[in-house]
């Protein structure tokens, strides 16, 4: 990270008329939440699951609800509540001071399923979560094209076992087995009802920012949806975030290496200097 390239993402900030936040999995990492990027890491989370053998793709696929309900609700069951206890890190307070001297503000594009940016303040109706929030839950047969509040869902998980313990939360509508409103691998009954709203407020939002800056963190190569959506929408000033895959074309603008809280702490103390950021 050189202090060129924070003088040209602050410059890129200042002149900005809103701000598109794109975050992956390592935005959380310096809120303390598991970094699940290879087997390795999952199985340090969840180490019952690597007794039986099972992978976060074993894992993050509806069929396993069908399986194996209790193990599929033991582990979406402690990441919802681990992301209940979960306290955003500074930087999220960070990007909102940001958003607030931008003309039109900020919109959170992100693949993540924490429901972090709303527990930080942002605005429900400027979030689109591409692959749908574990605080909201479905069908597992999606009768019916609607979701409801997990709210009401206090799961009990062995932590030997990873098993859910308490009784499977279920359909309103028909009876059968809930799961989270979540985009899983081979997944062909997500109800992407609310995705899709969203996601047409996101391209609404778009259409009304003339000079727009990117600021995408954490968002890593293994799943590169969010990476794309940054590059596609960025016009050369893109400031990419990541302790590992920060490496950016120069047609999309630049990548600054280091984690989220404290690359963010570096390009604020920069605005700073510039009298732009309180």
């Amino acid at each position: 990270m050189t202090d060129e390239k924070l003088q040209t993402a602050a410059r890129w900030l200042m002149e900005a008329d809103g701000m598109l936040v794109t975050a992956g999995a390592g935005m959380g990492v310096d809120s303390g939440l598991p970094d699940f990027r290879g087997d390795q890491g999952f199985w340090r989370a969840y180490p019952a699951l690597q007794h039986l053998g099972f992978s976060f793709q074993d894992m993050a696929k509806p069929q396993r609800f069908e399986e194996s309900p209790e193990l599929a609700w033991g582990f979406y069951g402690h990441r919802l509540q681990l992301y209940r206890d979960t306290v955003p890190h500074e930087g999220f307070q960070t990007l909102r001071g940001w958003a607030g001297r931008m003309r039109r503000g900020a919109f959170v594009f992100t693949s993540n399923v924490d429901g972090q940016f709303q527990k930080a303040g942002f605005a429900e109706n400027r979030i689109h979560e591409v692959h749908g929030t574990i605080h909201q839950l479905q069908c597992i047969s999606a009768c019916r094209q609607v979701t409801w509040p997990a709210d009401d869902f206090t799961p009990v998980v062995n932590p030997e076992t990873s098993r859910l313990v308490n009784a499977l939360p279920r359909c309103p509508h028909c009876g059968r087995l809930a799961r989270p409103n979540i985009l899983m691998f081979w997944d062909a009954t997500w109800v992407e009802h609310n995705a899709d709203m969203q996601e047409a407020r996101l391209r609404a939002w778009l259409a009304s920012v003339p000079r727009l800056v990117v600021v995408e963190l954490g968002a890593g190569k293994a799943l590169p949806t969010v990476r794309r959506f940054s590059e596609r929408h960025a016009a050369h000033r893109l400031i990419r975030i990541n302790l590992r895959d920060w490496a950016t074309a120069p047609q999309h603008g630049l990548g600054l290496e280091g984690g989220a809280l404290s690359t963010l702490q570096a390009l604020d103390a920069v605005l700073k200097q510039k009298k732009w950021s309180d």
